[in-house]
């Protein structure tokens, strides 16, 4: 459904960030991309969705097809109609509008509006707590209530493929959960392909059919989710445990860091 070939990426014709970056999504497919901060995990996203322009940012190489069709330089407008959007990180709203005015915004480029009106009842079907504040000023929402909004609006757009960004930052463990939960029902539910990028590697791989590992603007690993769950790096690095079930000391860290590097 969609296929990244060795894409590389330039910001302000000077910072390459993105190095020969492959990467694919299948049809109906949950895939997690993840990585620390400064991987080059949200700059993936944006090549994907046009927003790099945005930014002084570049595809300068390789290529991004959606469906078979060439996407690189095609405008973010153009993106979304094709049926990809991006569900932002920072969870940025139209703080002045309401939580259903926010909502209506994803349905931009639709003229559809009986069913516009039916995907809002099943946007609040999915979040049930947007419903019973619809009319509120949707800036004095909390981050949960936020991350919720921020989903919804992109659904009304009717995407074949969700980019998700950092779902999880900032929420409480209890709220992770329910996000996660949702997402996987959309998945299941609507066939919503998503390409989910996170750092909560634990929680991205018990959802996604398969993943991949970025540092350093390069993919180091990929494979099915089950399969990078038991491999004894991912354990240690991005999930913090050791062969034993304890946290590595840094020591240890730096260690498998200089690892990584011998074995590339």
């Amino acid at each position: 459904m969609l296929a990244l070939e060795n894409i590389e990426v330039i910001y302000s014709d000077v910072i390459l960030v993105l190095k020969g970056v492959s990467l694919a999504v299948t049809e109906g497919r949950i895939v997690a991309l993840l990585g620390a901060n400064g991987a080059g995990k949200t700059t993936t996203l944006k090549a994907i969705s046009g927003l790099l322009k945005t930014e002084l940012g570049e595809v300068t190489d390789g290529s991004i097809e959606f469906e078979d069709k060439r996407i690189d330089q095609e405008s973010p407008e153009e993106i979304v109609k094709m049926g990809i959007v991006q569900v932002l990180e920072g969870r940025p709203l139209f703080e002045q509008l309401t939580v259903e005015e926010n909502i209506r915004v994803g349905a931009y480029s639709r003229k559809d509006t009986t069913a516009i009106k039916k995907d809002m009842e099943h946007i609040y079907q999915y979040f049930p707590a947007l419903a019973a504040m619809r009319h509120r000023i949707s800036g004095y929402l909390s981050g949960g209530e936020r991350q919720m909004l921020v989903m919804g609006r992109g659904l009304m757009a009717r995407p074949k493929l969700m980019l998700l960004d950092e779902p999880s930052l900032g929420l409480s463990p209890a709220l992770v959960k329910e996000i996660f939960r949702i997402i996987k029902r959309i998945n299941e539910e609507q066939n919503t392909s998503i390409l989910l990028v996170e750092q909560n590697a634990a929680v991205a791989l018990s959802i996604s059919d398969h993943a991949y590992v970025m540092e350093n603007g390069r993919i180091v690993m990929e494979g099915p989710s089950a399969k990078l769950r038991e491999n004894e790096d991912i354990k240690e690095f991005y999930l913090g445990l050791s062969q034993v079930g304890k946290r590595k000391s840094y020591r240890d860290v730096k260690h498998y860091r200089r690892r990584k590097r011998w074995l590339s």
